[in-house]
């Protein structure tokens, strides 16, 4: 792992970094806020899942979550969306297909499979790095994410409740089985294998299996993606239907951006402190 930048925020440090992945089989970049108070001890962990053409620094420039962060003595860790590089499969001028759309799950499908290994980088080589070379408490993890990071965030933290202990997201693909975005990348990374999609749909886990805990959900409701692409009925018709305590908030006027991020950015890392 190396050190790619460092800068003073809010007490803090907002770093960036690099390492060689073996899930991944490249180079990945990720970056970690360290609030003031992981200079004292270990302190909780929130992971932050990006959206499709997004990297780490979006949300590390965009969303103002250092103030927050801080406040609360929260690490926040933002790694990439996908595996990058030369020799990496990408699709040309396709923004929701190949680098930067890795949706946070392992391909089984070449030429995918040799790199987009997204879920077990994300919960397992990621997880063990940052638990062993930072200040994090492994027993106060959470994790969020927008658009097709919300999508990770609902599922990874579904699927792994000993890793993540509290979950929200922004603009979720709830339902990726039953959208066009989730139908292509499920298509190119997964094959037309059925059940093994559905291990991937946030609205699948949760009539399967429920969750025990609390969820917040903020969706804008001038979203244009909102009744295509994220369906986020389908999710407060699943939670309901389970007794799963999901606070789905549509937020009148919002749409897709950072914009709508920023808005309620402290709301969700207020929500991820009061768990952890």
């Amino acid at each position: 792992m190396e050190q790619q930048s460092s800068v003073k925020s809010f007490g803090g440090f907002q770093n960036q970094y690099t390492h060689q992945s073996s899930a991944c089989n490249c180079e990945m970049t990720f970056s970690v806020y360290l609030p003031p108070q992981a200079e004292q001890g270990n302190c909780p962990a929130l992971v932050y899942l990006s959206g499709l053409t997004c990297n780490d620094q979006n949300v590390v420039t965009k969303a103002g979550y250092q103030a927050y962060a801080a406040k609360h003595g929260i690490i926040v860790v933002a790694p990439d969306t996908s595996p990058r590089g030369e020799g990496v499969a990408d699709v040309e001028d396709e923004y929701d297909a190949g680098q930067g759309a890795g949706f946070y799950v392992n391909s089984t499908q070449e030429p995918w499979a040799a790199h987009f290994q997204m879920y077990d980088y994300i919960v397992e080589e990621l997880y063990n790095l940052i638990v062993s070379e930072f200040p994090i408490d492994p027993e106060r993890i959470g994790i969020t994410g927008h658009s097709m990071g919300g999508h990770g965030a609902l599922v990874l933290g579904l699927r792994n409740q000993d890793k993540f202990k509290s979950i929200s997201a922004f603009s979720p693909i709830v339902a990726p089985t039953q959208c066009p975005w989730g139908d292509k990348a499920f298509g190119n990374y997964l094959g037309d294998d059925v059940s093994l999609r559905s291990q991937y749909d946030a609205v699948e886990l949760i009539k399967a299996n429920g969750y025990a805990k609390p969820i917040l959900i903020d969706q804008g409701l001038a979203d244009n993606f909102l009744d295509e692409q994220l369906k986020t009925q389908l999710m407060a018709e699943a939670c309901e239907a389970q007794g799963v305590a999901c606070e789905i908030r549509m937020q009148e006027g919002y749409d897709h951006s950072y914009f709508f991020i920023s808005s309620f950015i402290a709301d969700h890392i207020k929500f991820h402190a009061g768990l952890l």
